[in-house]
């Protein structure tokens, strides 16, 4: 990823098919922010977009578990799979607490999601910091070249920057590049995956075009399926003009999708059936 132009993000906004994206995004959130249950019940769908969403992200990582399983579940410290899903609700939960720290400070918004997200799974001194040279990376959904840690510092301190600096693109641009360039890095020893797309959906809050987190982007990721998830990120990957426009083309998607699950949510408090 370039950070040389003085707004690279807004540049990535304006490739084409992105403004179309853009656009189908703002009217799907606008239409589920309408919807009458919202306005006596969002807390309900806030809380029900969670548990989605966490089901959504965990699937990707391996953990495909039935919705209800989750729902019912209290121990998440058992098996892999188990803590995977466990890891996914406690980010999903943490998201929303970390907004105001977000445009001030990136890099401690990641250390402390890969804090929640490890859960003590890894070992005391990897926790919350990017990975030194020669540590190994337990990600298996991302199967591309693994940068050098100088290098993950490096580009880490540039989406920083990029954060921190502000950008004029929307909010659904801002977020499939933060979502792609922390599956690229892959700057910690362990749960990336989670980590990129609960980072994702803190750029979606706090950019306010889904202040109450009722349009989960991981459902719509975890629908259109793992093969076509790493297809799109292999165009971020790329770097190409086209490679990246599909990228947030994805991501996009997703959040629509995110926003059909959020509507039957909505539909179904409406007839009284959740």
């Amino acid at each position: 990823m370039s950070t040389t132009a003085s707004d690279p993000l807004a540049a990535l906004a304006a490739l084409p098919g992105v403004p179309d994206s853009v656009d189908s995004v703002r009217k799907a959130v606008d239409r589920v922010y309408g919807h009458r249950v919202m306005r006596r019940r969002s807390s309900e769908v806030t809380a029900e977009a969670a548990l989605r969403g966490a089901r959504g992200s965990a699937a990707l990582s391996g953990a495909d578990w039935n919705l209800e399983e989750v729902r019912r579940r209290t121990d998440f410290s058992g098996d892999p799979e188990a803590r995977t899903v466990g890891a996914a609700l406690r980010l999903t939960a943490e998201a929303g607490q970390l907004l105001s720290i977000w445009r001030q400070s990136p890099l401690r918004v990641l250390a402390r999601l890969h804090l929640v997200a490890a859960g003590g799974a890894t070992p005391d001194d990897a926790v919350g910091r990017p990975r030194l040279a020669g540590e190994a990376v337990d990600e298996p959904l991302v199967e591309a070249p693994l940068p050098g840690a100088d290098e993950v510092a490096g580009r880490l301190d540039g989406l920083s920057r990029l954060i921190i600096d502000g950008s004029s693109a929307p909010a659904l641009v801002t977020s499939a590049i933060v979502h792609g360039e922390l599956l690229a890095l892959r700057p910690f020893g362990s749960c990336n995956g989670l980590v990129a797309r609960t980072a994702e959906r803190v750029v979606l809050i706090g950019s306010g075009l889904d202040p109450k987190s009722i349009c989960p982007a991981e459902v719509g990721h975890a629908e259109q399926g793992r093969a076509a998830y790493v297809a799109a990120f292999e165009g971020y990957m790329s770097g190409t003009p086209e490679g990246m426009a599909a990228w947030i083309a994805h991501c996009g998607r997703a959040v629509e999708l995110g926003v059909r699950e959020s509507t039957a949510v909505c539909e179904a408090l409406q007839r009284g059936a959740a």
